[in-house]
């Protein structure tokens, strides 16, 4: 019952809608925000919300180290909990835990066909596979989209969503279609895309739709860095 009640009660549910997920198989989700607002936060708490549902979660970092990347699981987990007043927060953990595998991979190192190798292995040796990949740290410069274009492929033929975090700038100015300029040119590749702005003293959570910007009423809290919904406290 505790699992099933975190699921239901977590906030970032509304941003699926009707779906069962926010992002559909197959496809590509961007979470843009400049540094330090909470990018990496927000997608793994999105990948705890699929560890609840025992969905496998690949995390590859292209920045942070396994240890740390583990850290920030098990902290953002240990406050979800405890600010649902969870007993067992140990048990829970455990049971979840084994539906997430971290790869830390250098961005100078990273290519397409070696991730997709890694996935190969980790699928054919029926050791992990995932429903849902995060890269945490992708350069999104000017040969991002070719390469944003072979991971929807392997996206497509796995069955997997893919989340991207994209590093923006406070001074960049925005591209002709409002949307940041360094995400706007491969923004036709994303079937989702949320973006943190700062708001007093929370982070809105925004979506991102082609030309048009879509208000949600969840709000990120720069302290906790927990997800909530604008109208009431609770966080998860």
């Amino acid at each position: 019952m505790v699992k099933t009640d975190l699921i239901e009660r977590n906030p970032l549910r509304q941003l699926a809608g009707d779906r069962e997920d926010i992002l559909a198989d197959g496809t590509l989700g961007a979470v843009l925000s400049r540094a330090g607002i909470g990018k990496t936060a927000l997608v793994i708490q999105m990948a705890l919300f699929n560890m609840l549902r025992h969905k496998n979660v690949l995390h590859v970092s292209l920045n942070d180290s396994i240890g740390k990347v583990t850290l920030w699981y098990g902290e953002l987990f240990q406050d979800i909990a405890e600010d649902y007043k969870v007993n067992n927060i140990k048990d829970l953990w455990n049971d979840i835990e084994p539906y997430r595998l971290i790869l830390s991979m250098k961005v100078s190192g990273f290519s397409v066909p070696l991730l997709e190798e890694r996935i190969t292995d980790l699928t054919a040796q029926n050791i992990f596979n995932p429903s849902m990949v995060i890269i945490d740290g992708f350069p999104f410069d000017e040969a991002a989209r070719g390469h944003l274009q072979e991971l929807g492929t392997l996206a497509a033929r796995n069955g997997f969503s893919i989340w991207f975090t994209v590093h923006t700038h406070r001074d960049e100015q925005p591209a002709a279609d409002n949307l940041p300029a360094r995400f706007s040119p491969v923004a036709d590749l994303f079937a989702v895309a949320l973006e943190l702005k700062p708001e007093g003293n929370n982070v809105r959570i925004e979506t991102l739709a082609g030309n048009r910007t879509v208000e949600t009423p969840l709000l990120l809290n720069p302290t906790t860095m927990l997800v909530t919904r604008s109208t009431e406290s609770k966080a998860v």
